[in-house]
């Protein structure tokens, strides 16, 4: 009965040992990846439990969500010889993780290790091909877009998708960062004078243009003027004319103009008027008007 009894407790181990040998979990945020005899078999991507065949399937896991690497801070060249300081992190992912595990034996240090090389070498490519200048005024995104540009589609053949290239610090070395700021503060200084050479030089033909036109109107309104006031005086003639062409009202008009003159003439310190015998004013004492 005692053997009996060991033994239906060996077997009722080895069942649940096989049977938990049989089952495996696989969370939201993993792969699974059933292996037999080394090789994988199929890759489990949906979250929930799974059944495998115990003692000759064995699983594996490979992360699903996004991973960070930061990259070493590594020196670069510019297209103008110049060293400078690229320190940088990439966001990536497991997009294949059959064929990461066939290429990467399942090694997330290995992945980092194609990701270093790959963002790396395109990251010294595209500042080789700019200026120091050009370098520091493309950290607003341009050179990001650059080196996700070189690195392509190369990290698809690992079954890696790189989503995001940041640069956390672009900088020039301490031994001669003063000496390129203050050659960039001139430039700046150089292209702000010839805005401002600019400007000047066209606030000035806007102000010749402004003036000549101006005197073009003013020319315009004089010459208006004058004959506006030519044919006022016209008109004036002719109306005078009119209210004087009979006899009696022609010499009220002498009359009273004989008076103005003699009043105009009578203007100042000089109050003696000399007056020839036919002088119409004289007349006017005469009693001939």
């Amino acid at each position: 009965m005692k053997k009996k009894s060991v033994l239906t407790i060996i077997i009722g181990v080895v069942v649940l040992a096989a049977a938990s040998m049989s089952i495996t979990v696989t969370a939201q945020n993993e792969y699974k990846l059933v292996r037999q005899f080394g090789k994988v078999k199929r890759v489990i991507s949906s979250p929930g439990i799974s059944l495998k065949i115990p003692f000759l399937e064995t699983t594996a896991t490979l992360p699903k969500q996004t991973l960070l690497y930061d990259l070493s801070p590594s020196d670069v060249i510019t297209r103008d010889k110049k060293t400078m300081i690229s320190d940088s992190y990439v966001l990536w992912k497991i997009s294949d993780p059959l064929k990461f595990a066939q290429t990467l034996n399942l090694s997330i240090e290995s992945g980092e290790s194609r990701i270093n090389t790959a963002v790396y070498n395109a990251t010294k490519n595209a500042i080789s091909s700019m200026d120091q200048d050009e370098v520091i005024t493309s950290r607003d995104g341009e050179l990001s877009e650059m080196v996700k540009k070189a690195v392509g589609g190369s990290m698809e053949q690992y079954g890696i998708t790189l989503l995001e290239f940041e640069t956390k610090q672009l900088d020039l070395p301490d031994d001669n960062k003063e000496a390129v700021y203050e050659r960039m503060i001139s430039e700046r200084d150089n292209i702000a004078a010839t805005y401002t050479a600019e400007g000047s030089s066209e606030a000035k033909v806007i102000r010749n243009t402004t003036d000549k036109e101006i005197a073009i109107q003013i020319s315009e309104a004089e010459k208006q003027a004058e004959i506006l006031k030519a044919e006022g005086e016209q008109e004036y003639m002719r109306i005078l004319a009119q209210a004087y062409d009979q006899e009696d009202r022609s010499e009220f008009y002498s009359f009273v103009r004989s008076l103005d003159a003699l009043k105009n003439s009578m203007d100042g310190e000089n109050k003696t008027v000399i007056l020839s015998a036919d002088s119409p004013i004289a007349k006017i004492f005469e009693g001939e008007f």
